[in-house]
C-alpha cells in the first residue's frame, strides 16, 4: 500500500462491505465509462451461490520478484473477503508452462482470471482457450494479444519518459548512458520507448548500449559488469525493472565507477538505496496492490453484466532522494 492509501478496517466484515461497495463503484464507471447501452450484456458462467462461491484464478509470470508478491497478497486479501475460492499459479518467466496453468484453471472452473503474462504474443493461444470456456479475462501489469475483456497497467510509457528525463537532469544533458532490458512483453517495451524518448530531450545524451538482464538480479550483474568494462565512458544505466537494477547497483559498487542508475518500479530496497546516496538516483514506483484490486472491481464488473473500460491505466511516481524516504507498496 503506498502512503495515500486509506487504512482498512481489520475487522473482516466491515472489509467486505467496503470492498462490495468499491466493486459496485468501479462497475458504474465501468459501464458509464463504456457509454450506456440499451441491450444488456450478457453473463457468463454467473452461477455462483451459497452452494458455489465464486472461483477466480490469477496466473502470474514470476512469484519471486517482491513485485509481485505484493500483487499475490492483495489478491488474496481481496478475494477471501469476497468468500471467493481461488487459484493462484506461477509461470516462472515460462509461456509455455503458463499456457498449461491457464488451461488447468479453465478445466477447474473458474469464473475470472486475471492474468500476468510472462510473453504478450504468446500467451494468447491460453487467452482465446479462456475466452472459449466464457472466462472473464483481465490481464494485470502487462498486456496479452487475443480478446482479453480489460488491461490494468501502469502507465509504462511514462515511467520510461520520467526515468529518461531525470537521468538527464541528473547527467547535466550530456554522458553516455545504456538500457539493461527485459523480458518481451509490451510494458517493458514502453519503459523503454519512453526512456529513449526522455534523454532524446538532451542533445548531449549518447545511448551506446542495451543489454537483456532479463529483469533478474544475478544476470543483471554480470551483464552491466560487461557493459561498464565494454564502455569506460558509460556515465548513466536505466534498467527496466528494480531487481534488475539492485544487479547493476552491485555491479556499479564493484567497479568504483561513478555511473548514475535509475529504474522502475519501486521497490522497498531500491527506496532505502536512493535515499543513502550513491549511484542509485531514482525509481518511477508503481502500484502493483491497487492494479489488482481494480482489475479484480473490473473483473466482477464484466461477470455481473456490465461493459467495462478495454484499459485502464494506472499513473506512476518518480522517486528521488527528495521524496522517496517513507514510500512503500
Amino acid at each position: 500500500m503506498h502512503p495515500s492509501a486509506p487504512t482498512v478496517s481489520s475487522d473482516r466484515t466491515i472489509f467486505r462491505r467496503l470492498l462490495l461497495l468499491t466493486f459496485t463503484g468501479l462497475a458504474i464507471l465501468a459501464t458509464l465509462a463504456a457509454g450506456c447501452s440499451r441491450r444488456k450484456a450478457p453473463i457468463v458462467n454467473h452461477t455462483a451461490s451459497p452452494d458455489r462461491p465464486l472461483k477466480i484464478g490469477i496466473s502470474f509470470q514470476e512469484l519471486d520478484n517482491p513485485y509481485f508478491v505484493a500483487m499475490k497478497q492483495a489478491f488474496d486479501e481481496a478475494g477471501n473477503s469476497l468468500g471467493a475460492q481461488l487459484f493462484v499459479t506461477d509461470a516462472r518467466h515460462d509461456v509455455t508452462k503458463q499456457i498449461s496453468d491457464v488451461e488447468d484453471l479453465v478445466q477447474k472452473g473458474v469464473d475470472i482470471l486475471l492474468l500476468n503474462p510472462t510473453d504478450s504474443v504468446g500467451i494468447e493461444s491460453a487467452v482465446r482457450t479462456a475466452k472459449q470456456a466464457g472466462v472473464v479475462v483481465v490481464t494485470v501489469d502487462a498486456q496479452a494479444n487475443g480478446p482479453v475483456d480489460a488491461f490494468v497497467g501502469s502507465k509504462n510509457y511514462d515511467a520510461g519518459l520520467l526515468a529518461g528525463e531525470y537521468l538527464g537532469r541528473t547527467l547535466g544533458g550530456k554522458g553516455a548512458v545504456a538500457i539493461l532490458d527485459g523480458i518481451p512483453v509490451v510494458p517493458i517495451l514502453e519503459r523503454v520507448r519512453g526512456f529513449k524518448d526522455g534523454i532524446a530531450k538532451y542533445s548531449g545524451i549518447k545511448l551506446v548500449d542495451t543489454q537483456n538482464g532479463r529483469q533478474e538480479r544475478s544476470v543483471a550483474l554480470t551483464v552491466t559488469e560487461n557493459l561498464l568494462q565494454a564502455h569506460p565512458d558509460l556515465k548513466g544505466l536505466f534498467s527496466v525493472n528494480d531487481g534488475g537494477a539492485l544487479g547493476a547497483l552491485a555491479a556499479i559498487q564493484s567497479s568504483g565507477r561513478d555511473v548514475a542508475l535509475v529504474s522502475v518500479d519501486g521497490l522497498a530496497e531500491v527506496v532505502a538505496a536512493i535515499v543513502a546516496g550513491g549511484p542509485f538516483k531514482a525509481t518511477v514506483a508503481q502500484f502493483p496492490r491497487d492494479q489488482i484490486r481494480i482489475a479484480l472491481g473490473i473483473a466482477l464488473a464484466k461477470h455481473w453484466g456490465a461493459n467495462v473500460p478495454r484499459e485502464i491505466p494506472i499513473d506512476v511516481k518518480l522517486l528521488t532522494p527528495e521524496n522517496a524516504r517513507g514510500f512503500s507498496w
